[in-house]
């Protein structure tokens, strides 16, 4: 055992009866001794817990609780929407709005732990890897920078010794401001380093506190430590995400900007103020993070919904006016909403519909997708190309140019699937623009809409009246053309149905995941008029709906209800 001193029965205890504990019961979360593992086992409420002999088991172990932290009530519920145990008063409170609420020890019994594990350990690998790299390359970028700092200080005496004893006092003065500077940016990345270091160490010891967790405890705190665990790695990623703007990941170069008139002045040294300035330039960094912390949830829940029982009710109609034809719609992770016109401009709404700003774009776009928080993608068809756009800084990132016009656009798991004109082809990038595959499609119509995920594409055929489905080796997985009349705009739910808007019927409809069933959530008589783009909010069942000559956002409600 890990620790000398010996585990007593718990049920002896509580009788005043002092007897060694031989076994260890990790639901009840104490020691029995050989008389009461018998009566446990006999009892149909514990006849199935897990137990472990008292020598291999780790008083060290942390405790995972089992109640709320916020009202102290048993966890029995799980929901979906947040991927989080709730107990009773969280949902009646928090998740009041939440849908496909489960119980609790539904989902542990139908939860692959190791599965869990493997995914967390993986992520955990990633990170590491990143933050690795990212001391190896600032490591490297001191010793750069050392010998940057000596060659500037070189320049300086060399140019020293060809001017008059006037230029002492500047050597001085540029040589304690090259210190100054570099001392300053050698300061920032050593704190740096160490603050990387820090979260390293505590990855590691997740990582070796999430081997314990799974190993020695019951099916339930094994769940929940791994969720415990997974919402830390999930706070490493954030912080490894945010890395990508901030400023102490940049490349620091140590340089001199030698003052232009040195060579004509020389015969006038008393008007010479300055030999030079030492200037920092810091170069964009990539960082490629290929992790699944937060892309998909601790528990299958992606189950085939029922959609037969499935409804959708527009809460409000949101006047927003712009008046042009539209290509395209997003919900971003915040909530706001993205508005692409028909070749034209890309509005930035607030999460209740208020146009608050057009991004600085140059071009005449097309479709858009999100890359990460602070980052879009968006293609323009007559530049025959994907500008990704940073909106924190508002400026465009990358350009990649591709051999034909670029249509739709869809961003998953690291990479891009763009739909392009000429030989019907739905092309598989990676964010530097380089090709991982390229799928030959039917599609009588441009490929203007489509949704990337879980290794398939799914497109509209507006003019061929249908949607399809296929796989990254070109296999078409289904196809579903009933009573469809021009099927434009497109996005999934949860659980992986297709809800489509059908443009010339007026109605939003749902196609079930395999393609074989459909019904109309909302027609022409909910006060629906060309609709032409819907999309999802985040992690959500709600979502808008936009017209195509963007005169509304019409906010709506999805109900699944499960098999």
């Amino acid at each position: 055992m890990a620790s000398s001193k010996p585990i007593l029965c718990g049920p002896c205890h509580k009788g005043e009866v002092t007897t060694k504990a031989d076994i260890w019961c990790y639901n009840c979360d104490e020691g029995l001794c050989s008389t009461c593992l018998s009566h446990h086992k006999r009892f149909r409420a514990t006849c199935d817990h897990k137990t472990i002999d008292i020598k291999s088991y780790k008083p060290s172990i942390q405790a995972i609780k089992t109640e709320c932290d916020k009202h102290g009530q048993q966890l029995n519920l799980y929901c979906p929407g947040h991927l989080m145990p709730c107990c009773d008063e969280c949902i009646s409170t928090v998740h009041s709005k939440c849908t496909g609420i489960k119980s609790l020890a539904g989902v542990v019994d139908k939860t692959k732990i190791e599965k869990s594990k493997e995914t967390v350990e993986t992520d955990i690998h990633s990170i590491l890897n990143v933050l690795e790299t990212i001391i190896n390359n600032k490591s490297k970028n001191i010793k750069t920078g050392e010998n940057q700092c000596v060659s500037i200080k070189q320049s300086i005496k060399g140019i020293r010794q060809e001017i008059n004893k006037h230029l002492d006092h500047l050597e001085k003065k540029l040589c304690q401001k090259t210190d100054t500077i570099w001392n300053q940016e050698k300061s920032t990345a050593t704190d740096f380093i160490s603050e990387i270091e820090a979260k390293k160490k505590n990855l590691k010891e997740m990582k070796e506190h999430l081997q314990t967790v799974t190993t020695h405890t019951s099916k339930l705190q094994s769940f929940l430590g791994v969720h415990q665990i997974d919402q830390q790695v999930h706070q490493c990623q954030r912080y490894v995400e945010d890395l990508e703007n901030d400023e102490r990941t940049k490349e620091v170069d140590i340089k001199m900007k030698q003052n232009d008139e040195i060579e004509k002045i020389l015969s006038k040294l008393e008007s010479l103020e300055s030999l030079g300035e030492v200037i920092v330039i810091k170069t964009e960094v990539a960082m490629k993070l290929e992790i699944s912390v937060g892309t998909e949830p601790q528990v299958e829940l992606h189950e085939q919904s029922n959609i037969n029982s499935m409804t959708m009710n527009i809460e409000t109609k949101i006047e927003i006016n712009i008046k042009k034809f539209i290509n395209d719609m997003i919900c971003l992770m915040d909530g706001r909403v993205i508005v692409v016109e028909w070749k034209g401009e890309v509005n930035l709404f607030t999460s209740d519909g208020k146009l608050q700003k057009q991004l600085p774009i140059p071009g005449r776009a097309w479709n858009v997708t999100q890359i990460n928080q602070n980052t879009i993608a968006i293609t323009y068809t007559e530049e025959k190309a994907i500008k990704t756009f940073n909106m924190e800084n508002k400026t465009v990132t990358k350009v990649i140019t591709l051999d034909k016009d670029c249509w739709g656009l869809s961003f998953s798991n690291g990479s891009m699937a763009v739909g392009l004109y000429g030989d019907v082809e739905i092309r598989i990038i990676d964010l530097e623009g380089n090709t991982l595959k390229s799928i030959q499609v039917e599609c009588k119509d441009y490929l203007r809409n489509l949704v990337y995920c879980n290794d398939r594409v799914i497109y509209s055929d507006c003019v061929g009246k249908a949607v399809y489905c296929v796989d990254e080796s070109s296999k078409q997985i289904w196809q579903y053309t009933q009573d469809l009349t021009g099927p434009k705009g497109l996005c999934t739910d949860t659980y992986g149905n297709i809800i489509v808007a059908d443009y010339y019927s007026d109605r939003i409809i749902v196609i079930s995941k395999d393609g074989q069933d459909s019904k109309v959530l909302i027609s022409k008589e909910d006060g629906l008029k060309d609709p032409k783009c819907i999309c999802f909010k985040h992690n959500e069942s709600s979502g808008f709906i936009c017209d195509s000559r963007s005169t509304y956002l019409a906010k709506f409600n999805l109900s699944p209800c499960l098999l």
